[in-house]
């Protein structure tokens, strides 16, 4: 049955690269006492494991769902990298520049140091920043070389030994690292740093209302809808629906007047209505203002049928330039937004905390809550609404990868150097810009969050099951030979760029402790660092220094691939 098995596999090699990702994908997600090998990593080692039998895999396979995974990412990323390069995000962007090249030059010097070969500085260097797409690239510049073939296959079988003896520090060291020695080097201990990252929420929301406190959570709406018994103090004779929102905006609590129930009775309002004692409003707004409004309106009642009314919850594209680099504040005192209310503000992927002082930055996506006609009227002034549905312009996707292989295909001498970007690089360079060109012409090239996931999660994980595959013989090898070196060379470019930032972060660029904690997790190039730094200080405030730095970080580490393979092959 055995014997069957790996026939069968030998003979349809797409079995195994499917077997691969099951297993290893499945393996990468295990949990133990916190700890996970990540997706990435398990799947390699089971193509390791299975390539021992050795499954021919066709050469230019692994390339095609390399260039999907590369035009995703720079696709997702672009918006926000082309906004820091902007003044607004300059600061964070030279920072996280800033840490990359000097990681670079760090594996450039231990690698010269230790006589790595060129292979092995690559997967060192994409190991120790977890930055998988380094192995593509990297591998793709070894190809073009001038050496013989049989140099080039030592090189290639070298990537994912390296990679794999490093990854996992580079992803459990740094997140402990990060949560547990950031917070003490920033303000001297965790307990003070939370405290110092709930005075910046507490600035930000202009409130220090502790119901707030749990705004971290997932399960926590940021909206909501209340109903009052209208009292004398807060009406006196009568006032109207557009006067008592005022006075709740004057007392920092934007609420919008929905329904009213007078005498029993629902009532059509507008901003004109009077209102008066005794008459149950139905309020909304962002949950933070509802909270504690008893004494601005009346006692709060459960009036079911005056709260049960249709509401459209719209996911809005920001565009309008007017709305891009002001405050939630300014957005919520305007007319055209009267009725709306946000549930989530996400840059990149990440989630960012609401607060009045938020600002707006380009690629912004906001999720709107209200009434059909009041949601309409906000969608026109914002953006537009993200499209809905699965169908990914297809045209789009493949003529931009298409461009930029072609660019990327194009060679230039420095002397007697050849440069190449490499059909890698320029599909991710490519993704970038066809990125930034639908943020602002948002009419055509629509790709779905749920594609974008799918082609980055798969394009990724099948270039490495083949990697993986095919490097199983070389891999062994060369563990054996340097494993212990390469694990301890791991540490040190994993922490050694780390304290860099934290320094960076505290004495050149002075950012406030919690943002720079975030900031150094996006120079890494990862995520994990900053769901282990938002979860050590119970906020989402590191989020707002993660987006700029990882958008940098992602680009200036991929590029590093091709650096490091010239800068180790020149030195030959």
């Amino acid at each position: 049955m055995f014997e069957w098995l790996i026939h069968t596999l030998q003979k349809y090699p797409e079995i195994a690269v499917m077997l691969t990702l099951m297993i290893g994908y499945g393996i990468g997600k295990i949990h133990i006492k916190g700890f996970t090998l990540g997706t990435v990593t398990g799947v390699l080692l089971a193509g390791i494991a299975i390539g021992t039998y050795h499954i021919p895999i066709p050469d230019g396979s692994k390339a095609i769902f390399f260039l999907f995974f590369l035009f995703c990412t720079g696709y997702g990323i672009g918006p926000q990298f082309f906004q820091a390069l902007k003044k607004d995000g300059m600061p964070i962007a030279a920072f996280s520049f800033i840490v990359c090249v000097f990681s670079l030059m760090l594996c450039w010097g231990i690698s010269t140091l230790l006589r790595f070969e060129v292979g092995t500085a690559a997967g060192f260097m994409s190991g120790a920043n977890t930055c998988s797409a380094i192995i593509g690239v990297a591998s793709n510049s070894i190809k073009d070389l001038n050496i013989s073939q049989v140099e080039k296959d030592r090189f290639l079988d070298q990537i994912p030994v390296a990679y794999a003896v490093t990854y996992i520090f580079g992803t459990a060291g740094t997140s402990w690292f990060l949560s547990v020695i950031g917070p003490w080097f920033m303000s001297g201990s965790r307990a003070k740093l939370i405290e110092e990252t709930k005075k910046l929420e507490a600035e930000l929301a202009e409130t220090s209302n502790e119901e707030e406190e749990g705004g971290i959570n997932n399960a926590y709406d940021q909206v909501s809808f209340r109903a009052y018994l209208l009292s004398k103090e807060s009406v006196g004779d009568g006032t109207s629906v557009s006067g008592l929102e005022d006075i709740l905006k004057s007392n920092s609590r934007i609420l919008w007047v929905l329904r009213v129930r007078r005498e029993g009775k629902l009532t059509p309002v507008s901003p004109d209505f009077i209102l008066r004692p005794g008459d149950i409003v139905a309020v909304g707004g962002q949950r933070v203002a509802a909270i504690g409004a008893d004494p601005l309106l009346g006692k709060e009642v459960a009036d079911v049928e005056l709260l049960t009314f249709p509401v459209q919850d719209v996911t809005v594209y920001i565009r309008n330039k007017q709305v891009l680099g002001h405050h939630i504040r300014h957005l919520s005192a305007n007319p055209v937004f009267r009725g709306i209310s946000i549930r989530k503000l996400t840059r990149a992927g990440i989630e960012i905390p609401l607060s009045p002082l938020t600002t707006f930055v380009k690629g912004d996506v906001l999720e709107l809550v209200g009434i059909q006609e009041d949601i309409d009227r906000a969608i026109a002034y914002l953006g537009f609404k993200e499209k809905t549905g699965v169908e990914t312009d297809i045209v789009y996707l493949a003529g931009g990868i298409v461009v930029g292989t072609l660019v990327g295909a194009l060679s230039f001498h420095i002397g007697k150097v050849p440069i190449e970007l490499s059909t890698s690089g320029g599909s991710l360079i490519a993704g970038l810009f066809f990125g930034w060109l639908r943020s602002a012409r948002p009419t055509f090239g629509f790709i779905p969050p749920s594609s974008q996931w799918v082609l980055t999660k798969l394009g990724l994980h099948v270039f490495i099951a083949i990697v993986g595959l095919t490097s199983s013989e070389g891999f062994l090898t060369g563990l054996r030979q340097e494993g212990i070196t390469l694990f301890l060379a791991g540490i040190v470019l994993s922490l050694t760029p780390m304290v860099l930032a934290l320094f960076l972060s505290k004495y050149v660029f002075k950012f406030h402790p919690a943002v720079g904690l975030g900031a150094c997790a996006g120079a890494h190039d990862e995520s994990a660092p900053l769901l282990a730094v938002q979860d050590a200080l119970n906020s989402k405030v590191p989020a707002l220094g993660y987006t700029v730095a990882y958008a940098v970080a992602n680009i200036t580490l991929t590029t590093s691939g091709v650096i490091i393979v010239l800068l180790m092959s020149h030195g030959r």
